[in-house]
């Protein structure tokens, strides 16, 4: 993926994780890791959508939409193990998880009938390894995501020894997974923004 479209899609989840407009320009270009005049470009385009007024989100779910529209589809592996959580307390390498698994730990809504979690691609034969000696490879309750953007792992968030993605990436998630995660994003909604 471009580093500009990886630069917008930071963009917006941090103003999604702001969306009452308390940060600055200049704030919310440290945080994308890029230069303010790449954000001020960014929000024009936004505002044009009617998505935004300067750093404040005007349509909180129309810009989700918004970016789950222009996001990439990303690689995935799936595969079947006995304890996952147990596994992924145990792991060294770098995940983060989301969707079922993530929002049972943030507000237990749903049912953690699969785990989600997003890892660098450049780890994708350590975790085969690792699971193949205590899971088996197919359609399961695990699902590996190739991330995009590597700052998805760094925003995450360490509950109960467990990384979960940003509320904002949380978000997201659920409402592209679609199903009875929708009616999760909405509580969550509801109860955080």
């Amino acid at each position: 993926m471009k580093s500009r479209n990886i630069k917008n899609l930071r963009i917006i989840r941090i103003l999604l994780g702001a969306p009452g407009g308390s940060l600055t320009k200049y704030r919310i270009a440290k945080l994308a890791e890029c230069s303010t005049s790449w954000v001020i470009e960014f929000l024009r385009k936004l505002e044009k959508r009617k998505l935004v007024k300067e750093t404040k989100v005007l349509d909180f779910h129309r810009l989700v939409d918004y970016y789950i529209q222009v996001m990439p589809k990303m690689k995935h592996f799936e595969f079947f193990v006995q304890e996952p959580l147990r596994l992924l307390k145990k792991s060294k390498l770098d995940y983060a998880l989301t969707t079922y698994g993530a929002e049972n730990f943030t507000s237990r809504h749903l049912f953690p009938s699969r785990y989600d979690i997003y890892i660098k691609e450049q780890d994708i034969d350590k975790w085969k390894s690792l699971i193949t000696k205590i899971g088996l490879l197919g359609k399961g309750n695990l699902r590996l995501i190739l991330t995009i953007d590597y700052r998805a792992l760094k925003e995450a968030k360490k509950i109960k020894g467990i990384r979960i993605v940003s509320m904002p990436q949380l978000l997201i998630d659920l409402k592209r997974e679609g199903g009875v995660c929708i009616e999760a994003y909405n509580l969550l909604v509801r109860n955080n923004v």
